[in-house]
């Protein structure tokens, strides 16, 4: 018998340091696996001051203007959560991360701190993981430098949020499409 219809929501989140609660969450990007310009970019107001300063050189954010420029974390995972209903409609929504464990920690605590509920449920799939079943490689194999190149994105990620969405979007459709032939 078969399951309900999924929509595979590609995820990445720029933060300020390895777990949230202590760091922000400062942008999430996201886009529909299958079709990328189906896409949600936010950038979110700080919720305190920590910051470890290699995350912050990698995403380029200010916490500073962050505070004056970017969405309240309440307002940003609303949003999130109106388009995440649009998207997917009648079909389960998955989070979908390459090293999902990190983007889903910050992602899974925003949406149950700030809106009490998390439309993905409470499960991500994680893109290494999924490659490393696919091709029966050792962990190491899975960062994305070591990546075969016919799963390689066409244009890599660059440490914004949405382009890094679309780039994991982009390998996770060549894995989907290799798996079935």
């Amino acid at each position: 018998m078969a399951g309900k219809e999924e929509c595979f929501i590609s995820v990445d989140v720029e933060t300020a340091g390895p777990i949230p609660g202590d760091y922000s969450m400062l942008s999430l990007g996201a886009c529909v696996v299958g079709c990328a310009t189906e896409a949600f970019y936010v950038e979110i107001k700080p919720i305190n001051d920590n910051f470890v300063p290699d995350a912050l050189r990698v995403s380029g954010f200010d916490l500073a203007k962050l505070a004056n420029t970017g969405e309240p974390p309440e307002a940003a995972v609303k949003k999130l959560a109106e388009w995440i209903k649009k998207v997917a409609g009648e079909a389960t929504p998955v989070f979908v991360g390459f090293n999902a464990g990190f983007d889903w920690s910050f992602v899974n605590w925003y949406l149950i701190r700030y809106l009490g509920e998390n439309p993905f449920g409470f499960a991500p799939l994680d893109v290494k993981a999924y490659y490393m079943g696919l091709v029966g490689c050792g962990w190491e194999e899975t960062k994305s430098s070591r990546i075969r190149p016919e799963f390689q994105p066409v244009k890599p990620g660059d440490h914004n949020a949405l382009a890094d969405a679309r780039a994991q979007a982009e390998m996770f459709e060549k894995m989907l499409a290799a798996k079935r032939s």
